[in-house]
């Protein structure tokens, strides 16, 4: 077994007199001592006094040989065909000295390789410029851990490690120095398993170990180095001033990600799904997604900046995404690169939750070896971000795995003017990544060898353990944050040495020529070549035509946009047949033998069937269980996540059984025939769980995405998502989307925090029929919008206010008929005790919770000249219906808009122009509504129950005119 056996971690401390005490015991009887120090001492003995017997190909190693010091290397070797005898245990035991000198010493080199696997990287050579040069750390000197300058040129034992079985103190710390100190320091030791250890200690140890790469690999590496090079420096020439986020500096990542896309395609990756911010990316659009250079030209002229070339608003060059397919050795590898905004690291999830869908339609679930995600990073962000921290939690979650993602962070050392000593409160900012136990490879952007061996590394090691990688390259910038910046106006001391530091193409070219790889020319000629081929594209792009946008191709196909304007009804007949819905019910009333549930959850289910057979009362969450229900059977899937999802906050939703006998989860829902089902209790964020979901629904437009916010207010964590992605994607990137947001609101008197989903923040975002709104407040409604969503042949995100009170409301149920036939979404709900609208004199328009308590006190007042009709749905606003309703109001006197917000919140400040504009083409009553609601307020609601209650009482009172209301 050898030394091999024991953990270098177990060995930490343990002092040579205990070994000596274990020796003892071995020596009277080797069966006394646990097998893996047996092992050791089999060893010690054999390399200090035992019989000349070695494994195959071993030195021969006796007393004399180790005493004297004699090269181990020159001894004679074992003959490979006669297996070594036994040891035997008759021979004249060691010495309390000798024991004791060959067991510190050999567990003092124990210590000494474990100490450089944990900190070899401080020592080393990671910065292009020489601004960190760091000591090295005491605790890698030989002198540290107790080895005199006698002992530094004696064979120690080492049983294996490092490959070798004896070898000098020098000999091991030049070794480890060249494994651990030079371009690449590894971090990896922070990692539990073994085997994830072993496998990296393997590829970066041994007296063999290094980055090896064949001449014609040294050249097509240089030849991807100059193009990043040249491509940012024709940019610069031709279109002085203009920004591009250069990535001038860092140009080793360009070969580094061809190295991911042509090692990961030999190991099984059929696609990538890739994300990054601004730094580089006109040149990873060029040089490694092979955007065509006349298309980037074409858009820096200003092709892109025209709506009607784009079929949207457009967006600055920098945040553009692409699609393509590279092909390496044979193996094509299909690449996106997802668009994003400024906001640096909002695409993770994005990115994730992408992939995570192409995962599951390419059926790499299990392997998750055909679909890799990867991820660009800026140093500061990668520390700052929290969104980085929430992404990287995702790595272990069931249903949002996605098997490992490589995480490549260009390391400027600086975040725009901040330096790291004050950006960030660890020595890296891949420090982060250990929450996950994830290896760091620290490399250094000025050896793009290293780095791209690095990148080789991460890809082998995340499709052999599916596990989370980052590589970590030291690097610069050379022009500042952007080509218009002044860094010397805050980094002096960087900037000087910057402008006198060559470029990556020359550092490499130079060494290239010394090992004779590449003559004195070549570098010139192939920068010649690309830059002459640069200039042919420049002239292609002035009379470029870009193609028609591709976003409906693949699994969008016969997908598109809608041709009709914003306020057309666009519905689409959703109802089904009865016999579908009842053997739906039954699936989802069916407690099957082997399932013990909770009886409380008992009850619920028998008041379910009972639905059923009457016909009459069904509640929301069955209505949402049947919408679900029915898409499955329609081969729709269906994927639901959010905090606590599964039950629902309110114990109302209860999609998983939890059996109480064995804890084991029983999903209705998966005995439906059809699509999938999966519904999943997220990690507590929102940011993060919610831009994945926006992925998951980018990649796959045949899946209903929902994500469900605990309270509608805690969507503000993830506003960004909100803001940047759903409501203006579509616009800025020509991406559909058909992603759900549910958001819980409703005023109770619960308190600020547990009233308001914001609706204001959504509708304020509403414009260029960029997504929907609803407020809806019976469960065949829901129904309808939920099945509406899928069934109609385009996709837009869609935001429901959904209920609280109104889940177990007596009023809020639907009837069976509700859900047949050629039934679909209203958009627009009368009243159900409505008089006739010629006897119509006051309309009350409402939307929620609010028309409930409307209802209920216009009916006890017996007022027969007041109707209340709900907007469902708010944008696209329902105009062609309302108006013709109100045209039917011939006596009508005054409108009303209802509201339980503030009123600077809620729907009033939306609304209220479109109602006047519906007023005006109806031709009846007044020229504009009144308003009735709560006072203006910066806090959305009360947390006292009295207050709640006057306020409440109020509003409904100024809505129906019982009492003078607010104007």
């Amino acid at each position: 077994m050898g030394l091999e056996g024991l953990n270098f971690d177990e060995l930490a401390g343990v002092s040579p007199s205990f070994v000596e005490g274990l020796y003892r015991k071995y020596r009277e009887n080797p069966d006394a001592v646990d097998a893996s120090w047996r092992g050791f001492f089999d060893g010690l003995e054999a390399t200090t006094s035992g019989p000349s017997w070695q494994r195959p190909g071993w030195p021969v190693i006796t007393t004399d040989a180790v005493t004297s010091g004699l090269d181990p290397t020159q001894m004679t070797i074992a003959d490979p065909n006669h297996p070594p005898a036994a040891p035997s245990y008759s021979r004249k035991p060691l010495s309390s000295d000798e024991i004791e000198r060959a067991a510190g010493n050999a567990i003092r080199a124990m210590m000494l390789i474990r100490t450089y696997r944990v900190r070899g990287h401080l020592a080393a050579n990671l910065d292009p410029l020489k601004l960190h040069e760091r000591e090295l750390p005491a605790d890698l000197t030989p002198e540290f851990h107790g080895f005199t300058a006698e002992e530094l040129d004696k064979p120690v034992y080492l049983g294996g490690a490092l490959g070798m079985e004896i070898a000098t103190v020098n000999e091991i710390v030049a070794i480890l120095r060249d494994n651990y100190c030079g371009p690449v320091g590894l971090e990896y030791m922070h990692i539990n398993d073994l085997e994830e250890r072993r496998f990296l200690q393997e590829r970066m140890e041994g007296k063999e170990a290094s980055i090896q790469f064949t001449p014609e690999g040294k050249e097509a590496i240089l030849r991807k180095v100059i193009e990043a090079e040249q491509w940012e420096s024709f940019l610069g020439k031709k279109y002085v001033g203009t920004k591009r986020f250069g990535l001038d500096g860092g140009e080793s990542m360009v070969p580094a990600l061809e190295a991911i896309i042509k090692y990961g395609g030999a190991d099984g990756v059929r696609e990538m799904v890739i994300g990054m911010a601004h730094r580089g990316r006109l040149n990873v659009l060029a040089n490694v997604m092979a955007k065509p250079y006349r298309a980037i030209f074409h858009e820096f002229a200003g092709g892109a900046a025209n709506p009607e070339d784009v079929g949207g608003s457009g967006d600055v060059k920098y945040h553009l995404g692409t699609s393509t397919d590279r092909e390496f050795d044979g193996i094509s590898v299909h690449m996106s690169l997802v668009p994003n905004p400024s906001h640096l690291e909002a695409v993770n999830p994005v990115v994730l939750g992408k992939t995570r869908a192409t995962q599951v339609n390419r059926e790499d679930l299990t392997e998750h070896k055909e679909v890799l995600p990867v991820l660009l990073h800026g140093d500061a962000s990668f520390a700052g971000q929290g969104i980085v921290m929430e992404c990287f939690g995702f790595s272990g979650i069931r249903g949002y795995n996605t098997g490992g993602c490589i995480h490549f962070v260009i390391n400027n050392q600086i975040g725009f003017t901040t330096s790291p000593q004050f950006a960030r409160s660890s020595p890296y900012p891949s420090d982060i990544a250990k929450m996950v136990q994830a290896p760091i490879l620290h490399v250094n952007g000025d050896d793009p060898e290293a780095v791209t061996f690095a990148c080789k590394l991460a890809i082998e090691f995340r499709q052999t353990f599916h596990r989370d990688v980052v590589i970590d390259m030291w690097c610069y910038r050379r022009f500042g944050h952007n080509e218009g910046d002044e860094p010397s106006f805050t980094q002096p001391l960087m900037y000087r040495a910057i402008r006198s530091h060559p470029k990556v193409s020359k550092v490499y070219g130079e060494r290239l020529v010394t090992e004779g790889v590449i003559g004195e020319n070549w570098v010139d000629e192939a920068t010649d070549s690309f830059n002459a081929m640069l200039d042919e594209e420049f002239e292609a792009g002035k009379s470029y035509l870009p193609n028609k946008a591709d976003w409906f191709g693949g699994r969008w196909e016969g997908l598109g946009m809608p041709a009709d304007p914003e306020t057309a009804r666009r519905g689409i007949v959703s109802g089904v047949k009865e016999k579908t819905l009842r053997s739906i019910g039954e699936i989802l009333t069916t407690v099957p033998d082997d399932v013990t549930i909770h009886k409380t959850l008992g009850r619920i289910l028998d008041a379910k069937r009972a639905m059923f057979e009457s016909g009459e009362g069904f509640d929301w969450a069955t209505a949402e269980a049947l919408g679900f229900g029915t898409l499955i059977n329609e081969d729709y899937h269906v994927r639901l996540s959010g905090q606590d999802s599964g039950r629902g906050t309110f114990s109302q939703r209860h999609a998983e059984w939890v059996d109480q006998e064995t804890a084991e989860r029983y999903t209705p829902l998966h005995h439906v025939t059809g699509g999938r089902f999966e519904v999943l209790n997220s990690p507590l964020s929102e940011y993060g769980v919610l831009g994945f979901e926006y992925g998951y629904a980018l990649a796959d437009p045949k899946t209903l995405v929902l994500w469900e916010a605990q309270f509608g207010d805690f969507a503000n964590g993830a506003q960004i998502m909100i803001d940047q992605f759903i409501a203006s994607g579509e616009a800025k990137w020509l991406r559909a989307n058909g992603l759900v947001m549910l958001l819980p609101h409703g005023y109770e008197g619960q308190g600020p925090e547990h009233s308001s989903a914001r609706l204001e923040r959504f509708l304020q975002l509403c414009a260029g029929d960029n997504m929907q709104v609803c407020n809806i407040t019976t469960p065949a409604n829901y129904f309808h919008v939920l099945r509406r969503q899928m069934l109609r042949p385009f996709r837009k995100p869609l935001v429901i206010m959904t209920p609280k009170s109104l889940l177990r409301h007596k009023a809020a149920v639907s009837d069976l008929e509700d859900f047949l036939g050629d039934s679909h979404f209203m958009r627009i709900k009368s009243d159900p005790n409505a008089p006739d609208d010629k006897d119509v004199k006051r309309l009350v328009l409402c939307s929620g919770k609010v028309a409930y308590d409307l209802f209920e006190a216009r009916d006890a007042a017996k007022d027969k000249n007041t109707t209340i009709v709900r907007l469902e749905q708010l944008y696209p606003f329902p105009g062609e219906p309302l108006v013709v309703r109100l045209k039917r109001m011939i006596n009508l006197e005054t409108v009303v808009w209802a509201q339980e917000e503030p009123k600077n919140q809620g729907a009033w400040m939306f609304a209220r122009h479109y109602i006047e504009e519906c007023l005006e083409e109806a031709g009846v009553g007044p020229n504009r509504p009144d308003y009735a609601g709560r006072e203006p307020s910066a806090s959305p609601a009360t947390g006292l129950a009295k207050r709640h209650t006057e306020q409440q009482e109020t509003l409904v009172a100024a809505a129906l005119g019982h009492s003078q209301g607010k104007k």
